[in-house]
């Protein structure tokens, strides 16, 4: 090999590394290292909850691997085969595709990670957006007047779990999974330490369940109940919660936990009760609720916030370990823009502290009055007259 060889060499690598197609020797793709094989190795050895574990199990073997599966990591280099893959994944269902599409990348971020072993060095899911899951469902939070309908409608033994829910802010693993002895009415607390999961997998043809404790340490805690509550509990503890301390508070009419299709079977009657019923159109006979136990959590975090709680304290309450988590359940209360417009307008007449540079002058609301001649008269508008408050402004030094 000639000098002029090695240089023409050297240039042709040189611009494999500008377009990023360059890859060291030890960075070559396994011959017969298959997506799928990844997949099914990354799946096997990662850490999971078992409901997670089911769920990443079947959008692979539904949606991922029957077109990526068979492929050699060579070919992901070409990101057009991950983008036509993608456009066969249904909008129809925008979640379920967003996940999908979400699981992938973070296989492939995997991927890229061992490169020396799959020869792949950059993730071919580059689609903006695309594992970004927009709400499907946007939650209106059951007002009290809803609430009250909802759980006067629901037989007696549901109706404190309905209560809870709302209230203390309680999912439904946790109120399913509530024992006797979480319940102190003394202290006015209950005790969040676990949480029931249904899983896909069935014995005999049941769904299994799984008691866990929650997902993060946030999650074990107690919540302080209302004292509006305890006489409700109190009724409930004695009419429909066995002596143990061990007992469900909402046990399955043959005992143990309660499934949701039980429950929510009287749910959605209570929903037509509460007038939470909606028909998509006049040949729509079933119609559907837009309101589901989860969602009375969103009332129970609005209503918290309501009092002025912070947002550390409703974190706590609600069992979150982010900010961005509990601002997820954060909604204007019916009414809230008018009770600020009246608390602004309290500045003016007096009525509330004032805030530091803003001062007030006389200011009257009323019937309209003549001043006298000559003398200039306060802001006239359809009748009323009203002296604007003015700011200070800080004065200039020129």
């Amino acid at each position: 090999m000639t000098i002029d060889d090695a240089r023409g060499w050297l240039s042709l690598r040189q611009a494999e590394i500008i377009s990023r197609s360059w890859k060291p020797p030890s960075a070559q793709p396994a011959k017969k290292l298959t997506f799928r094989e990844y997949a099914d190795n990354w799946l096997r050895n990662r850490e999971l909850e078992d409901r997670t574990r089911e769920d990443y199990r079947d959008w692979l073997d539904a949606h991922i691997l029957p077109m990526l599966g068979d492929l050699p990591m060579v070919r992901f280099e070409d990101r057009e085969v991950v983008d036509q893959w993608y456009k066969t994944l249904s909008p129809d269902t925008p979640t379920l595709r967003a996940r999908v599409y979400g699981l992938t990348s973070t296989i492939f971020n995997s991927v890229v990670d061992d490169s020396k072993k799959t020869g792949l060095i950059v993730n071919p899911c580059r689609i903006r957006g695309a594992s970004t899951v927009k709400p499907a469902h946007k939650v209106r939070p059951a007002d009290l007047a809803e609430l009250e309908i909802l759980t006067l409608a629901m037989p007696a033994r549901f109706q404190a779990m309905v209560l809870l829910a709302a209230w203390c802010a309680l999912r439904f693993g946790e109120l399913t999974e509530l024992r006797r002895k979480n319940v102190d009415l003394v202290r006015q607390k209950v005790w969040i330490h676990h949480g029931v999961v249904r899983l896909k997998s069935t014995t005999k043809g049941v769904a299994r369940r799984k008691v866990k404790k929650p997902k993060t340490d946030a999650g074990v805690r107690p919540v302080s109940i209302p004292p509006h509550l305890v006489p409700a509990l109190e009724d409930h503890l004695r009419d429909h919660v066995g002596p143990g301390i061990d007992a469900l508070l909402f046990p399955a009419a043959r005992g143990g936990h309660l499934a949701p299709s039980t429950f929510y079977r009287h749910w959605y009657r209570a929903c037509k009760s509460a007038g939470r019923w909606q028909y998509e159109n006049e040949s729509d006979k079933t119609g559907k609720t837009d309101l589901t136990l989860h969602d009375l959590r969103h009332t129970g975090a609005t209503l918290a916030a309501a009092t002025g709680a912070t947002l550390a304290g409703l974190m706590e309450r609600l069992g979150h370990s982010t900010h961005q988590a509990a601002m997820r359940y954060q909604h204007a209360a019916a009414g809230s823009d008018e009770a600020i417009a009246q608390g602004l307008s309290a500045f003016v007449v007096g009525s509330a502290t004032v805030p530091s540079g803003v001062k007030t002058g006389a200011t009257r609301i009323g019937p309209r009055r003549t001043g006298k001649a000559g003398q200039p008269l306060s802001k006239r508008r359809r009748g009323l007259v009203i002296r604007v408050s003015q700011y200070e402004r800080p004065r200039s030094n020129g």
